[in-house]
């Protein structure tokens, strides 16, 4: 029990975790934005243009109204907040592309390859320590 419990503590203890915690707040936080962004202001935008005020569009069976048209408001949320997620998920992998070709290309400046037994060694090296090669300058 005692090494579950340190194992707990480890992984608790794990920048990872803590990421996802501020990560949810976030999201939780990000998501009341983009509700209002919504319902505030394209609901309403789209019912001038179109009469089509969404959270407007229920119907009643008997005693029980279904408001189909919240969740078409709940819908078009989703679509905005997988845009939005999109866009930064595609701008991130295009800064970390970047960022690896950047190291790459450092990289590679480093060093060079003999020509004599085809290993990798520094670029300032004048005699290949692998073959002993006297290397040109």
């Amino acid at each position: 029990m005692k090494s579950f419990m340190n194992e707990f503590r480890d992984f608790i203890n794990r920048g990872n975790v803590l990421d996802m915690a501020v990560g949810i707040i976030i999201g939780g936080a990000f998501t009341a934005i983009v509700s209002s962004l919504t319902s505030d202001i394209i609901s309403p935008i789209l019912g001038l243009f179109g009469g089509l005020n969404f959270d407007k569009y229920a119907f009643t069976f008997g005693e029980v109204t279904i408001g189909y048209g919240k969740f078409i408001t709940a819908v078009i949320n989703f679509l905005i907040m997988a845009l939005i997620v999109f866009c930064i998920v595609k701008a991130m992998n295009r800064a970390t592309s970047k960022l690896k070709k950047e190291e790459a290309v450092q990289e590679a400046a480093t060093t060079k390859v003999c020509p004599y037994c085809k290993s990798e060694i520094s670029v300032e090296a004048t005699r290949c320590p692998h073959c002993t090669s006297q290397l040109e300058a």
